[in-house]
């Protein structure tokens, strides 16, 4: 990508700083950067590559007119500045749930809809983490033998929640008092609650999960349900998928499928005891597939297990890679 200016807003949360280091690791950081974040961290220095930045309030990041925007600030912050940058001609790529749901706004995985970004695109949605690597593993069995329905259980890193859940997991560990983000605790536990509970009983992360993958795949009538679980683990999400197709697979197929698809490492030796896990994942941009398996109690339908570091793929790598893709056209 030819050079570019290029500004992260939220550079000094989570995902942000993750944002820097994939930038860092593509050689984009030569890039003029702009780091914006809240009025509490304005005129803070972050040393990236040697350079020394300092970070500035977003009102003045959209004043110096970007060429993309990369934002991790969360959705409030989001409908409020993403508009304004994208007046200026910037390019927005948001990793909220603040745009997701609209139908002009793209939202991208680039390994399986990157095709749907047009240049008048102004504003791109990044998908919820857990979302992307799911759609990972399915986009190239859907596109063989057509999905017919998924039942997916995830086991979500407490690093989904942000800096205070991070926290609360370690300082639980060790017996020392915190904030709590959470209602319970979560080290030596886990809990069935991902985001807020809705009238319907599921919680936001489980409905993200199916009103996002409809989206992505393209398959708006696909029938799927979700259980979210928070567990006491750093490095990234794991998830069970038990997915239904329309038509007959094998199994060696499937592994062919699933080797041969970018971004994809498949890690299926059971018997030696190789499966991903999180520590499998952590801090690499690969979504990792293992436990690969024919459903034996009823046709057409295969089990398999992902793990994906959420902060990079499930957010940060995702995002950058749409940048990428757009700077390329």
């Amino acid at each position: 990508m030819s050079p570019k200016k290029i500004s992260v807003i939220g550079a000094t949360g989570l995902v942000g700083s993750i944002m820097l280091r994939v930038l860092e690791e593509r050689n984009l950081i030569n890039n003029e950067i702009i780091l914006a974040a809240s009025e509490k961290s304005v005129g803070k220095k972050i040393t990236i590559a040697g350079k020394e930045l300092t970070v500035v309030s977003v009102e003045d990041a959209i004043a110096a007119a970007p060429d993309f925007a990369l934002f991790s600030a969360g959705s409030t912050a989001s409908l409020k500045y993403a508009p304004l940058f994208a007046q200026k001609g910037t390019v927005v790529i948001d990793n909220s749930s603040a745009w997701r749901s609209f139908d002009e706004i793209p939202l991208v995985v680039p390994q399986i809809n990157g095709d749907v970004i047009k240049s008048a695109d102004k504003i791109i949605a990044n998908p919820n983490c857990s979302t992307i690597q799911m759609v990972m593993a399915l986009a190239p069995l859907h596109q063989e033998y057509g999905l017919k329905r998924v039942v997916v259980s995830t086991y979500q890193s407490v690093t989904g929640t942000g800096a205070k859940a991070l926290n609360q997991l370690l300082k639980e560990r060790v017996g020392e008092p915190c904030e709590k983000a959470y209602p319970h605790q979560i080290d030596m536990n886990l809990f069935p609650h991902g985001g807020t509970f809705e009238p319907n009983g599921y919680t936001t992360e489980e409905m993200k999960l199916v009103y996002e993958t409809r989206k992505i795949l393209r398959a708006p009538h696909l029938q799927i349900t979700s259980t979210v679980v928070r567990v006491p683990v750093i490095g990234g999400h794991s998830e069970a998928i038990n997915a239904e197709f329309e038509r007959e697979f094998d199994i060696t197929e499937v592994f062919r499928l699933l080797k041969a698809f970018n971004g994809i490492t498949v890690l299926d030796n059971p018997m030696l005891n190789e499966y991903p896990m999180p520590l499998t994942a952590h801090e690499k941009d690969e979504v990792f597939v293992g436990r690969i398996r024919r459903d034996e109690s009823q046709p057409k339908t295969l089990n398999l297990w992902c793990v994906a570091d959420n902060l990079r793929k499930g957010a940060a790598t995702n995002a950058v890679e749409i940048m990428e893709v757009c700077g390329e056209r």
